[in-house]
């Protein structure tokens, strides 16, 4: 049975049966072809069958296809391990199957980490209200989305919330900065009376994706850098929707300048190919575990961590940034969008219309309850895919469109955005 999401009702319309994948564009059975607007869920980065991640993965399988990483190794977990490391400064990696796998990961080492330094009270959460960090139990104990997380109440270790830097709540003559320095201060309220208890932050730098593409100020994650610092608890960065170029530079939090003690990677560390999640963390939090005992050892594993065909399709990717000049080929090609979705920007029920990097969302003023799948079957029905956000916030269309859209593929998704909104808004009035 295909997963149920809140923006598809029980009794929608039977799932579209894709065939094959180029490009930016998916083909159906019956031929119809959809520019996938949202990357398959934000995992494609050079769009799809790229001959260079193919390559490398066909090379890949005719040496080595899996092998465990206990007590062994292989070229491309190294080599993906050294690339990492080189890209973020933090030397150390552990790899999962997931995003949510990652956050469990990184939550787990951190609370191991204090235990191992003789602190083990320091065993609770910090989130950010709408943040968004996977739908396993210990992921979900970071996610402020009600509906993923009330179902399984029961099961969950909840964390604290403190307020996100969402720029969107600027009160009149406040700037994004204002709104991450108000939320800074709550931050520091907060740690300032628990940070003996408390073991990290978990923060979605920059853009908190599934609070309906909320944007922040980098300010925030400085002041959340210095304020983990000062009380002696981990930052973790949920880099796993918006790394690898989304918002302009490689890593998001990068653009704060500062450097975390966990950063969480999945998605797109692949090129959208294969499932893979990374960990990384500092010289410090590698050193409480390195020891004889294994009760002192990190104590997590999947049977394909680090394999062999997925990190190589990872070396592919990184490649690829190289290879292409992706960054700066991506501010070219976000001009280019920019100018194609210029009327859907300035429609007049558009609120808070918004660009970072590679991500593009509108805030529809709409009383639709049912908006996001009525948006998605006009959208669908001109051969776009994309998949609004309806929340607490209202109704979010969002685009994060892989990085090799030609001038149809542009064409198309401005277009086909406006035209799917002026539909649903027609039904609305009708």
């Amino acid at each position: 049975m295909a997963p149920l999401h809140p923006d598809e009702a029980p009794r929608s319309a039977a799932p579209i049966a894709i065939a094959r994948a180029q490009g930016p564009w998916l083909q159906g059975e019956d031929g119809q072809r959809y520019l996938d607007g949202i990357s398959s869920w934000w995992v494609n980065l050079f769009g799809h069958s790229h001959p260079h991640i193919k390559a490398a993965l066909a090379d890949q399988l005719d040496k080595l296809d899996h092998v465990m990483l206990a007590g062994f190794t292989h070229a491309p977990v190294v080599e993906l391990s050294e690339r990492l490391g080189a890209l973020t400064g933090l030397g150390h990696a552990f790899y999962g199957s997931d995003g949510a796998s990652a956050t469990e990961i990184a939550l787990k080492m951190s609370a191991h980490y204090w235990r191992n330094c003789g602190r083990p009270g320091k065993s609770r959460f910090i989130g950010l209200a709408g943040g968004y960090h996977g739908e396993t139990v210990g992921a979900l104990a970071v996610t402020d989305i009600p509906l993923f997380r009330e179902a399984y109440a029961p099961l969950v270790r909840l964390a604290a919330t403190v307020p996100s830097p969402d720029a969107r709540q600027a009160q009149p003559g406040e700037t994004a900065d204002d709104v991450a320095r108000r939320a800074a201060a709550a931050l520091e309220q907060w740690l300032q009376q628990h940070h003996a208890d408390t073991a990290a932050l978990i923060v979605e730098p920059l853009v908190q994706c599934a609070a309906g593409m909320a944007m922040h100020d980098p300010e925030y994650l400085r002041l959340a850098r210095a304020l983990c610092s000062q009380y002696e608890v981990h930052l973790v960065v949920d880099e796993i929707a918006v790394g690898f170029g989304r918002t302009g530079s490689m890593f998001a939090h990068q653009q704060a300048g500062i450097q975390p003690d966990f950063i969480c990677l999945s998605k797109g560390i692949t090129g959208g190919t294969l499932p893979l999640s990374a960990v990384l963390t500092t010289d410090a939090v590698y050193a409480a575990f390195y020891d004889d005992s294994v009760a002192r050892g990190f104590l997590h594993s999947h049977s394909y961590t680090g394999n062999p065909l997925a990190c190589r399709a990872a070396v592919a990717t990184l490649e690829l940034f190289e290879q292409l000049d992706a960054l700066n080929a991506n501010a070219a090609l976000a001009a280019r969008i920019d100018a194609a979705c210029a009327p859907l920007t300035h429609h007049p029920r558009v609120r808070h219309a918004r660009r970072l990097g590679m991500i593009w969302a509108w805030d529809i003023d709409s009383t639709l309850p049912d908006f996001a799948r009525r948006y998605h079957q006009h959208a669908l029905a001109r051969g776009l895919l994309l998949r609004p956000i309806s929340g607490d916030a209202g109704h979010t269309v969002y685009a994060m469109p892989p990085y090799v859209l030609d001038d149809e593929a542009v064409h198309c998704l401005g277009t086909g955005a406006l035209s799917a909104l002026q539909a649903t808004l027609a039904e609305e009035a009708a």
